[in-house]
């Protein structure tokens, strides 16, 4: 159950469009790769045209801190069918690399599901509980520089465990005597910051797990932003 799914929905019709030109995505997207079921001609490099006009605020917004940097759109809408795939893919994945056997029940095996758990959310049916990608206002991203490389976060989008979270390498350094180590998650947490202050300033807000993920518009949105409905419910309706 996720803080946010009491709230109501009252889909405010935006239609859901391919993001444009200006804001890059990062191919080969990596769930179509694994074969994740998006559908004939459905893509997940689209959004609700409410968050693709912020998150063109946003992208101006990093320009006038860091001249030619660019946001970079790791994924947007995903329906709930991926969300599943994802999520079964994402704990068969865990298991292996911890040497559990997915299909026997174990302490382990709850670990891993409470993991995945509380990176993926569920993929709920229900249009009340919509998962926040379904809804075409959740979109995760990252930065690139100046050249197009990308700038260095921390971790990996999608990590698992405390290294996702926004402030992870910051706590990190605070506890580390000055030296390179220390200074290189300082830049790593600069980076987060930085990402996190351009989305902010055009309206998004931040999953408090991931530093990857923000919306607008959906029940995480107004949860985190006190508003008494979210504006996107799940697409298609």
């Amino acid at each position: 159950m996720r803080p946010w799914f009491p709230i109501p929905i009252v889909d405010c019709g935006d239609p859901l469009l391919p993001l444009p030109a200006t804001l890059l995505r990062l191919e080969p997207h990596p769930y179509q790769a694994l074969g994740a079921p998006y559908g004939p001609g459905a893509s997940p490099f689209q959004l609700r045209r409410g968050v693709i006009d912020r998150l063109l605020e946003a992208q101006h917004q990093l320009q006038t801190q860091r001249s030619g940097w660019r946001l970079a759109i790791f994924d947007g809408w995903r329906p709930v069918t991926v969300q599943r795939f994802m999520v079964e893919h994402t704990i068969a994945a865990e298991c292996r690399h911890r040497g559990l056997d997915p299909h026997q029940p174990s302490a382990g095996l709850e670990a891993v599901m409470e993991a995945v758990g509380r990176l993926w959310a569920p993929p709920s049916d229900d249009p009340a509980t919509p998962p926040p990608h379904s809804t075409g206002s959740a979109v995760d991203l990252t930065l690139v520089d100046e050249r197009g490389e990308a700038v260095a976060m921390g971790s990996a989008i999608d990590a698992i465990g405390a290294v996702a979270e926004p402030d992870h390498p910051g706590r990190m350094a605070q506890a580390l005597p000055a030296g390179e180590e220390r200074e290189q998650l300082l830049r790593f947490q600069q980076h987060r910051n930085l990402l996190r202050e351009a989305m902010a300033s055009a309206g998004f807000a931040q999953h408090p797990g991931e530093w990857w993920h923000f919306s607008w518009g959906d029940q995480l949105w107004a949860w985190r932003r006190g508003a008494p409905e979210a504006l996107y419910g799940r697409w298609p309706h």
